[in-house]
């Protein structure tokens, strides 16, 4: 059983080690590895709020984004209206004016047609006119063909006008 239980002298030693080793890694070893997680732990949190400020930050801008996202699309809608206010007007304007250029075109005709009318109208009044005369002169002809009757019309004629005047 003596080489499972220590001597106290080997304790002591042990103890007096220890202690020495400890002193020396508090001095050399234990101030620079607390530094060194010090440091590790401040890089960690300046880590973390650069993360929570660059969430926020990304927030902040998704938030501008959707915010001009929507100002697009109110703005959209609204040229799409206006386009389509204007599109109408322009179509109502352009039945405007064919309906004023087809009651223009059918009023020229109208006048045009009256005028060929009145023109063709006049034609057969100068052509029933020549004819009358034609058939007038046909007949004076034939009815004077001899001097009695042309004398009697003379006559006729005079006394009209004696009578007139």
């Amino acid at each position: 059983m003596d080489l499972v239980t220590p001597g106290l002298g080997l304790i002591f030693w042990q103890a007096l080690t220890f202690i020495i080793v400890l002193v020396v890694l508090s001095k050399v070893a234990w101030k620079p590895i607390l530094n060194t997680l010090k440091e590790r732990e401040e890089t960690i949190e300046s880590a973390l709020k650069a993360a929570d400020a660059a969430r926020s930050e990304m927030q902040a801008l998704q938030a501008n984004n959707e915010k001009l996202l929507q100002e697009a699309r109110i703005e959209r809608d609204r040229v799409l209206r206006e386009a389509e206010t204007t599109a109408t007007a322009i179509v109502i304007e352009a039945k405007d004016k064919a309906n004023e250029e087809a009651t223009r075109l059918l009023e020229n005709a109208r006048l045009a047609i009256n005028n060929e009318k009145a023109a063709a109208l006049a034609d057969i009044k100068n052509y029933v006119a020549s004819l009358s005369i034609e058939m007038a002169e046909k007949v004076l002809r034939k009815e004077l063909a001899d001097a009695s009757a042309q004398k009697s019309l003379v006559e006729g004629y005079l006394r009209d006008m004696d009578k007139k005047n």
